[in-house]
C-alpha cells in the first residue's frame, strides 16, 4: 500500500517536470514550479529569465505571483510549492514573504540551494515565518535534465 501523501507529491512534482520541459525547449535553465491549493493548481510556471530579460524571472517567483493573483490573497498559507530544483536565497525569501506552509523540491542546488545545501531559510527559528520541507522528490529525473541542459550548452560553446 502506497502512502497518499507520497502518491500526491509524485503527481504535481510531475507536472513541474513538465513546466521545467518546456523551460529546456525554449532555451531557459530547466526548473518548473507549481503551486496547489485544495488540491488545484493556482499557479505553475517556468523560468523566463531568458525571454523575459528578467533576472527575477525564476519558476518559483512567477508561480508565486499567479498564486497570489489566483486567490486575491497574498498570503499563500494553505499552499504547497512543488518546485524541480532547490530554491535559491530570492525564492526562499519569496516564499517566507508569502507565507507557504509547505515546498518540496526535486533535485538539491549545492551551488546556490537556500532550503537545505548552503543555507536552510525556510527552517530558520529567527524569522516569524516557516516552512515544512520534503526534499529529493523524483530527484534523479529532475537533476538529470539540468545536468543534460548544461551539458548540451556546454558543447555548443554557450555560457
Amino acid at each position: 500500500m502506497t502512502d497518499p501523501l507520497i502518491d500526491y507529491d509524485l503527481h504535481w512534482m510531475g507536472r513541474a517536470i513538465e513546466l521545467a520541459q518546456s523551460a529546456a525547449m525554449a532555451d531557459e535553465v530547466p526548473v518548473g514550479a507549481v503551486i496547489v491549493r485544495h488540491g488545484m493548481m493556482i499557479g505553475g510556471a517556468a523560468n523566463q529569465r531568458e525571454c523575459l530579460h528578467d533576472p527575477t524571472a525564476h519558476a518559483e517567483m512567477i508561480a508565486i505571483t499567479q498564486a497570489a493573483a489566483a486567490i486575491e490573497d497574498w498570503r499563500l498559507e494553505e499552499a504547497t510549492l512543488y518546485v524541480t530544483l532547490e530554491p535559491c536565497l530570492m525564492c526562499a525569501g519569496a516564499i517566507l514573504q508569502a507565507r507557504v506552509p509547505r515546498v518540496v523540491f526535486g533535485a538539491s542546488d549545492a551551488k546556490a540551494g537556500a532550503v537545505t545545501s548552503l543555507y536552510q531559510v525556510l527552517n530558520d527559528p529567527r524569522l516569524n515565518h516557516q516552512c515544512e520541507v520534503t526534499s529529493g522528490v523524483m530527484a534523479d529525473r529532475c537533476g538529470r535534465m539540468l545536468t543534460e541542459f548544461f551539458a548540451s550548452k556546454r558543447a555548443m560553446g554557450k555560457k
